[in-house]
């Protein structure tokens, strides 16, 4: 009866508000959502308003103990706005149902899950993802993670990360989308229309959250949380538009990012969250930290929890994940006069309106349906589909003689820490995941040859010789499986295994967590024991195939010199060992190319092809040449250059074609190239599109990546590949950071890498 009186005064009140207020029929939906958001607030208590800002990570509930937990009494008084790390439908419904039955205003709680790459149906990781070049693919999988999602109760995610990133000792490379702001921009726009569609408030779409806001991805000795530090133009023209792209496209919320910028943590910075994401942009959502980034900001030396969540809220940002400085300290600033409650309640208002576009107050239990989970979630539908993509996200590095593909015939010869691992087959951030069912290259082997040819299979080596190394980097439910015999007695099994094995296949690299989060490196080289391991193998005189597990470039240039196939497959998810099969046995040719640059060694980072020139450049092709700006003791070319990646037949390119060598104003300038296929197999190229702006008010850089097709071509077909270039693609931001393009000289590149292009020169005029 208590309850029910509780809820009676409640619609009592809001109805009287709501009398009160202009007729809701010529409202936009922006506007009716502000002025729904606006009635709840002017009946919440301070601490309710606050409590929405704060969003706890809930930890995992036993079934039936929802609600005798610490969480549940927070939720009951109003103190908490949403949840995360919670997973299954039931357990998000019996949460909820305390929010929406339990508290004083019955306001639904928002669930966020790190849904990274696929939710328990794992893709490739995000790099591996960037490394396909089909939006459609991205978008595609960013839709059966949001299906997968929200039928289990999740309706936010922690995704898409667009941190630019050219420094491979950095962790979190594996998270993003390469070095390219262009690449990066389409694969945000991508990720945030697959997840969140069209209409928020359908139950299968869940909000998401770009991220990290800014900068994150360039820490200072690829060190991860350290300080960043660049120029503003820098900013604008190589580091924003991802971001940017990602506001554009309507995501939901942006996250904080850990780092400085200008010498104030981005989670204070109100030139960051204000000025540009809120004034220049108009993003309309909500801002959240990162983990606890309120309370680190203590750290940076700006202030105690009180002064430091205090500059966030005035900074822009809307809710607190974890550290609870919001929700312990804004009272006490707004009583002594350092923050006011308009400021409270404009972040309020940003949450409750995110709430009531998820459709929350209509329905709070519209993400959690048992029923819809167990048909949605990681069924065999979704599992072919991460199949086929993952596929495509692999890049031949190397095929000398054509080894690849291999016969199903005869005896294989898997050799390697990562031939029989599933659970490492996931990658890094893959925290809904089922890693037990996950498809391991021995199985998928095996499967794939059925009686046609014998796999013969060997550990051979660790993945790394320090037994405390490989503990830090065996993590979050990912084993390793050390074995700790002797390296030698490990090498004499895997050679006695390929003794009479026609081809040998290496599975080498890193493992899952070898990347990540907290995962940065200064050594990026093959691991040395594995290189013994490979070393030994190739002495045998038979056939090897490096297969490559890795979350970041890699420095393989003893590699790519001495074995003679390389196929990086990254970590590609629920069905890596199926889709790596079919790669390996010809089933599917390989089409990936690379997001980011892989160096000859860690002494070139960083290094990244849309570079500047210095005032003296190396010629092109050149190696040494004293007083100009190279390495005494290596070239300054990469191993392998950016949108590098092989197939099992030949692209040749024509020559670049123009509409026209003189253009003005806003004329369009066409591109076409022809694209032949003249090996034996049917492929997919990805043609790539470069810019040179030769003289700028302010340097540019040597090439630009303004457009690429990804394309099929049957074997011994010709295509006509076209491209159209506007105004609109040469601009760029000037040292007044104004958005404009300048008339001159220009080169056109096209090609199948950054490096191999074809080039042609026109004149633009105003």
């Amino acid at each position: 009866m208590k309850k029910l009186h509780q809820f009676l005064v409640y619609m009592v009140l809001l109805s009287l508000v709501l009398a009160c207020n202009p007729s809701k029929e010529n409202m936009s939906l922006e506007e009716l959502y502000t002025y729904k958001a606006d009635s709840i607030i002017s009946i919440m208590t301070l601490e309710e308003k606050i409590g929405q800002l704060n969003l706890p990570a809930s930890g995992d509930f036993t079934t039936g103990l929802a609600s005798s937990s610490n969480i549940a009494e927070m939720i009951k008084a109003g103190s908490v706005g949403g949840l995360f790390n919670i997973k299954t439908a039931e357990k998000i419904r019996a949460v909820q149902k305390i929010a929406v039955e339990e508290s004083r205003l019955k306001i639904p709680l928002i669930f966020g899950m790190d849904v990274i790459h696929g939710y328990e149906t794992l893709f490739p990781i995000p790099i591996g993802m960037s490394s396909i070049w089909d939006m459609e693919l991205v978008e595609k999988s960013a839709r059966i993670a949001a299906i997968e999602a929200s039928a289990d109760g999740i309706n936010w995610t922690f995704s898409p990360m667009t941190d630019i990133s050219r420094d491979p000792r950095w962790g979190r490379v594996s998270e993003g989308s390469g070095e390219d702001p262009y690449l990066g921009a389409q694969i945000a726009k991508a990720m945030v229309k697959g997840y969140q569609g069209d209409d928020l408030s359908l139950n299968n779409t869940i909000m998401a959250c770009v991220k990290h806001f800014a900068l994150y991805g360039a820490p200072e000795a690829g060190r991860d949380y350290n300080t960043v530090d660049m120029s503003r133009i820098r900013m604008y023209n190589e580091y924003f538009l991802p971001y940017k792209a990602a506001v554009d496209a309507g995501v939901g919320s942006v996250m904080t990012s850990f780092n400085e910028i200008e010498g104030v943590p981005a989670s204070a910075n109100k030139w960051l969250m204000t000025d540009v994401l809120r004034d220049q942009w108009g993003f309309n959502g909500f801002v959240v930290t990162d983990y606890t980034s309120i309370n680190e900001m203590v750290e940076h030396g700006i202030g105690d929890l009180q002064k430091v969540s205090e500059l966030s809220l005035k900074a822009g940002v809307d809710m607190d994940m974890v550290g609870e400085g919001f929700l312990t300290t804004l009272k006490k600033s707004l009583d002594e006069g350092k923050i006011t409650e308009k400021q409270i309640e404009n972040a309020c208002r940003r949450i409750l309106i995110a709430k009531y576009k998820l459709g929350l107050f209509d329905d709070p239990y519209r993400y959690a349906d048992p029923e819809r989970a167990k048909k949605e979630v990681f069924n065999a539908e979704h599992r072919q589909v991460a199949r086929e993509i993952a596929a495509q996200s692999f890049v031949l590095l190397k095929n000398k003689d054509k080894i690849l593909p291999i016969q199903k015939k005869g005896t294989i010869a898997l050799i390697g820490p990562l031939a029989d691992n599933k659970e490492n087959m996931a990658g890094t951030w893959s925290v809904a995941g089922r890693f037990d069912q996950a498809v391991s290259l021995s199985e998928g082997l095996r499967k794939a040859v059925g009686d046609k040819a014998n796999v013969i299979y060997a550990k051979g080596a660790n993945v790394v010789v320090d037994s405390l190394l490989e503990s830090r980097v065996s993590i979050f439910g990912k084993p390793t499986y050390r074995d700790n015999r002797p390296a030698e007695m490990l090498i004499q099994e895997a050679l006695a295994a390929a003794k009479n094995a026609d081809v040998i296949v290496a599975a080498l690299g890193e493992s899952a967590e070898m990347s990540g989060e907290s995962s940065s490196r200064t050594d990026i080289e093959l691991p040395e024991n594995q290189r013994d391991l490979l070393k030994a193998l190739l002495k045998t005189g038979k056939p090897v195939v490096m297969v490559l597990f890795t979350g970041r470039p890699l420095a393989l240039t003893w590699e790519e010199e001495n074995v003679p196939a390389i196929l990086n497959v990254w970590f590609a998810g629920s069905e890596a060992g199926d889709a790596i099969a079919d790669v390996l046995f010809g089933d599917v040719n390989p089409s990936g190319k690379l997001s980011a640059t892989f160096p000859q060694n860690v002494g070139q980072i960083p290094i990244y092809y849309n570079h500047k020139n210095t005032g003296r450049p190396l010629a092109e092709g050149q190696w040494f040449s004293k007083f100009r700006s190279n390495y005494l003791d290596v070239s300054n070319e990469p191993l392998y250059p950016f949108g590098f990646g092989l197939s099992y037949t030949d692209f040749n390119y024509g020559e670049i074609k123009l509409s026209g060598t003189a253009l003005q104003g806003d004329q369009t300038l066409t591109v076409s190239v022809e694209l032949t296929n003249s090996g034996k197999y049917d492929g997919k190229e990805v043609v790539q599109l470069y810019i040179r702006d030769v003289v700028g008010s302010v340097t540019r850089p040597v090439k630009e990546l303004k457009g690429f097709q990804k394309v099929l071509l049957k074997s011994g077909e010709t295509k006509t590949i076209t491209f159209e270039i506007t105004p609109e693609d040469l601009k760029f931001y000037n040292s007044d950071l104004n958005f404009v393009w300048e008339p001159g000289e220009f080169e056109i590149m096209v090609g199948g890498n950054s490096r191999d292009v074809k080039k042609a020169k026109v004149d633009w005029k105003e």
